[in-house]
């Protein structure tokens, strides 16, 4: 025995009220913003696709790559990343994006007489909700290189 004290090895993090309670917290408020907005912009016979939930959905990925990159890149402490990540990933954008919305919407528009439109939104969702998330990385990255290289 040394005579110093190690370090207490930490709970995972589902077994932390603390970090569960701050992913119910950043949920509540992205739901509420998810319903605001769905609300605002809700689906009428005019439009063929529930563009709210589309938006709310590529904005939310988009915001995900933004604040993952951004977290990875600026903040080296891992636990303090861990709670953000937790806060604002998986509660407030868990909360504010919706893949329940997306499936139903999906399969009641296959069921409707435009199937190709269901096709074309869900295929469309995947793929343009990636390139959000990919787009925000690169950018994230290509704006913290440019001010690094301003302060060097």
């Amino acid at each position: 025995m040394t005579g110093t004290p190690e370090a207490a090895p930490q709970r995972p993090a589902h077994l932390r009220p603390q970090l569960i309670a701050l992913v119910m917290l950043g949920g509540t408020f992205g739901t509420a913003i998810r319903y605001a907005i769905e609300n605002a912009f809700a689906a009428s016979g005019e439009h063929l696709l529930p563009w709210a939930t589309f938006g709310i959905n590529i904005s939310g990925a988009l915001l995900l790559g933004l604040l993952s990159e951004l977290l990875a890149l600026r903040m080296a402490d891992a636990e303090r990343r861990r709670v953000l990540q937790l806060t604002f990933g998986t509660g407030l954008l868990g909360g504010y994006t919706t893949y329940s919305s997306f499936a139903l919407e999906t399969l009641l528009l296959g069921r409707s007489s435009h199937p190709y439109a269901a096709m074309i939104y869900a295929v469309g969702s995947v793929a343009l909700g990636f390139a959000a998330a990919y787009l925000a990385v690169i950018a994230t990255r290509w704006v913290a290189d440019r001010v690094g290289q301003e302060h060097r």
